[in-house]
């Protein structure tokens, strides 16, 4: 499978930038994490909206809130290529924290991956 790296970039030989299956897909995470709904013009609906919370106030309502909003933005985006296992949304102090493990799909054994934003 070709993987274009995220974001969108020229690597050194002036040719589109790749990389490999476990980068990808936590470039895929992290996109869909960030992006706003609505930003994408032909998906509309895309995108976990975590970006926006940075002027919203942070507290455990909000963290729970964010957990189910992302379980089923990843079931619905990210599916076909993943399994969320568990997934942990955590608000201490200013920094909104997700912790997303999951099995690649095809494959039995877990990964995990955790994002950090201050919010």
């Amino acid at each position: 499978m070709l993987n274009i790296a995220v974001p969108f970039h020229v690597d050194g030989r002036g040719r589109t930038a790749l990389c490999g299956d476990n980068r990808h897909l936590l470039e895929m995470l992290e996109l869909l994490l960030f992006t706003s709904p609505g930003q994408r013009v032909n998906r509309p609906d895309f995108g976990g909206g975590v970006r926006g919370l940075v002027f919203g106030g942070n507290s455990p309502e909000l963290a729970a809130a964010l957990r189910f909003s992302l379980q089923a933005n990843l079931q619905r985006w990210l599916g076909d290529l993943l399994e969320v296992v568990d997934l942990l949304t955590a608000a201490e102090d200013s920094t909104l924290t997700v912790d997303i493990r999951y099995r690649v799909r095809g494959n039995p054994q877990e990964q995990t991956a955790q994002f950090q934003r201050q919010v």
